[in-house]
């Protein structure tokens, strides 16, 4: 189950590209998503309410029995930094072959998303930032639900 928490945050947290002023003055580059979340130190805080989350949702906590969480939680902060434009590696497996054969449900899926949700809010994530990462969502349902 690492692959679907680690594979939803991932793909939630996909960065912003920078841009640059187009009249010629005081060109200001975007920050990147990781920059605007507060970097690494502002995902691992995330990443540890949302396993809290997810250890309480009785919706799916089962799929998480046995699973090493420490390692869980580290693959997840490098995912995400990563994906957002930090300097850190994601060395775990794809999604799909994460989740081929877990059988996940769309229901699941939502409840995964929902303690997502709560934990961008309870650290007051802007909602551009919010938009974004759930924005991002979508795409990998299709690597993880129903495999």
């Amino acid at each position: 189950m690492k692959g679907l928490m680690g594979g939803v945050l991932a793909v939630a947290l996909v960065g912003a590209a920078g841009c640059a002023s187009m009249d010629g003055r005081m060109a200001m580059e975007k920050k990147s998503l990781y920059d605007r979340l507060g970097g690494k130190p502002a995902i691992t805080g995330v990443v540890d309410d949302f396993i809290g989350n997810v250890a309480a949702d009785g919706r799916i906590n089962r799929r998480f029995e046995g699973v090493n969480i420490p390692r869980l939680k580290g693959l997840l902060v490098d995912q995400i930094c990563a994906a957002t434009g930090g300097p850190c590696k994601y060395t775990g497996r794809p999604m799909a072959e994460a989740h081929r054969g877990m059988n996940i449900t769309d229901a699941e899926f939502g409840a995964l998303v929902e303690d997502l949700v709560k934990a961008l809010d309870k650290f007051k994530v802007p909602a551009q930032e919010k938009d974004e990462l759930l924005g991002a969502l979508g795409g990998m349902k299709g690597q993880i639900v129903g495999r």
